[in-house]
């Protein structure tokens, strides 16, 4: 399947304030400074589609995103959901409490949702915030696919030990992917994919 049109379709800051799901959903969520808005962009080919900042915590939102996809014998719609980064200590304490029951809102209650991509900066790791998610997905039984992104910032010696490491941390095996050189963005895109049902 390739990407035919791509299109930013609402942001909203509570469940309620999203259009029901009308196509299957993949959700994407972080710490606010893995590339999170980067990864979605190459995943989907476009520049532009996802807001990029040099400020960590930019996407404050649930923000949903609308792919048209074709092959030589089918088409398919899915939605790409960009969950607001957490993790970021600039932000209010009063905001950052506010977007746990909006993400765990999400993430519960929305019948759409075929799957969780949890993005960790791979020289970093998995880290406490991750860690929990993960818990939390695994508990409400939320399929989830881990990506060690920034894979181009590490070299060649030095990336099967990382992920080996967040294996062990996450206890899935993650795909490495760097946005910037469209390392492991195929293999990532069938991927999600699969966690919404769609392809051969």
């Amino acid at each position: 399947m390739i990407v035919v049109d791509a299109r930013y379709i609402a942001t909203a800051t509570n469940v309620d304030g999203l259009p029901p799901p009308a196509f299957p959903e993949v959700a994407f969520a972080g710490r606010s400074n893995v590339g999170k808005s980067s990864l979605i962009n190459c995943l989907v080919e476009r520049n532009k589609l996802v807001r990029t900042s040099n400020t960590p915590g930019q996407t404050r939102g649930i923000s949903i995103f609308r792919l048209e996809l074709k092959n030589a014998t089918a088409r398919a719609t899915i939605d790409l959901v960009d969950l607001p980064g957490y993790g970021y200590a600039k932000r209010s304490k009063h905001e950052r409490k506010s977007w746990g029951p909006m993400i765990e809102g999400f993430l519960e209650q929305r019948v759409g949702l075929c799957g969780v991509v949890i993005i960790v900066d791979a020289r970093r790791g998995v880290e406490e915030e991750d860690d929990q998610l993960l818990e939390y997905l695994a508990h409400i039984g939320r399929p989830t696919l881990v990506v060690a992104t920034k894979l181009d910032k590490l070299t060649k010696s030095e990336r099967a030990p990382r992920l080996a490491a967040i294996t062990q941390q996450a206890g899935i095996k993650p795909l490495g992917v760097s946005a910037e050189t469209r390392e492991g963005r195929d293999v990532l895109f069938a991927r999600v994919l699969e966690l919404a049902d769609v392809g051969p």
